[in-house]
């Protein structure tokens, strides 16, 4: 086995146990009472999933044609822009002091929904760019693929909070010690494996349109939201982030892991992440500005009195 092989083998292999681990902390930390709370507020669901699951995915082909991408960075950025509801999205929710409990549940449902809606979303828009006769998405294999990785998980884990709670909790701490490192792992391996590309994307159109992009979907996820400041700056945190592990498993079994997309998909996720850890921390650092002013004349602050929701994984 050569090294590039090598490396395409820990790198699906590290993908696998981040997708199945992140889920299963994802259903060990979510209780039927929260997520129905959320579930309720029927207009800032729509908005949400009218967001992610179409503005989104318009938006990532809008950016792709504006930038006349090449074809790899084409495909990764449909791919990315088709599956949202990021687990770090949390973790951007938490710097901002926005709503955890409802970032928790928009975080689920995006993902959950999202494992059946983005394979067919994304083959449907490769199809509208036409890029090429040979350029589409095998969507059952996938949708298969991304059910039993996802979905199984987060049954499992969900059922096993509701059952034994304790125990859930207790489990939880050793899926988000797994999740954690694999996502790093996956992620450092992704690099390795395709750094020659990466490169050669610095000062690309690629890079632009990745910025641009998520810039955009954070835009998305604050404007269509419905509800007050805190919930609106949760909507577009948790919809700036692709939900990783189901976009690359796409590229594993549609494109083998070929390194001009891994790259590119790579660059455009750390791009998401940095924007979203940056933008984060503004919310957070206005919330606060504005909490101190409002102390200081004798005032409320916008602080949450909710209780705190644990953050599903650590992507």
């Amino acid at each position: 086995m050569d090294i590039a092989a090598l490396l395409g083998a820990l790198f699906n292999t590290f993908l696998v146990v981040f997708i199945v681990a992140s889920m299963l902390s994802a259903g060990f930390t979510t209780t039927v009472p929260n997520l129905v709370s959320v579930l309720k507020r029927y207009w800032l669901i729509l908005a949400v999933l009218v967001g992610a699951l179409v503005l989104r995915p318009l938006a990532g082909l809008f950016i792709a044609e504006l930038f006349s991408l090449d074809v790899s960075a084409f495909i990764a950025l449909i791919i990315l822009a088709s599956v949202a509801g990021a687990p770090l999205g949390l973790k951007f929710v938490m710097a901002a002091g926005g709503s955890l409990t409802t970032g928790a549940a928009l975080q689920v449902m995006l993902a959950v929904i999202g494992s059946f809606t983005f394979a067919p979303t994304a083959n449907l828009l490769l199809e509208f760019a036409d890029l090429g006769a040979d350029i589409s998405l095998p969507v059952w294999d996938i949708l298969r693929a991304v059910v039993i990785l996802q979905i199984v998980p987060f049954a499992i884990g969900m059922l096993t909070r509701y059952w034994v709670s304790d125990t859930a909790l207790e489990w939880n701490k050793t899926a988000v010690k797994i999740s954690g490192p694999a996502f790093l792992a996956f992620l450092a391996l992704g690099i390795l494996g395709s750094w020659r590309m990466i490169i050669d994307l610095i000062g690309d159109r690629a890079l632009i349109a990745g910025i641009v992009f998520a810039i955009v979907a954070l835009i998305i996820g604050y404007v269509v939201s419905v509800g007050d400041r805190k919930t609106r700056e949760t909507s577009g945190l948790v919809e700036i982030g692709t939900n990783a592990g189901p976009a690359f498993a796409a590229i594993a079994i549609a494109f083998q892991n070929e390194a001009s997309i891994v790259g590119a998909a790579v660059a455009m996720l750390l791009i998401q992440i940095i924007l979203g850890a940056v933008m984060g921390g503004y919310f957070g650092k206005s919330k606060g500005g504005d909490e101190a002013e409002a102390a200081a004349n004798g005032g409320e602050g916008e602080g949450s009195t909710e209780p705190a929701a644990t953050p599903a994984a650590s992507e």
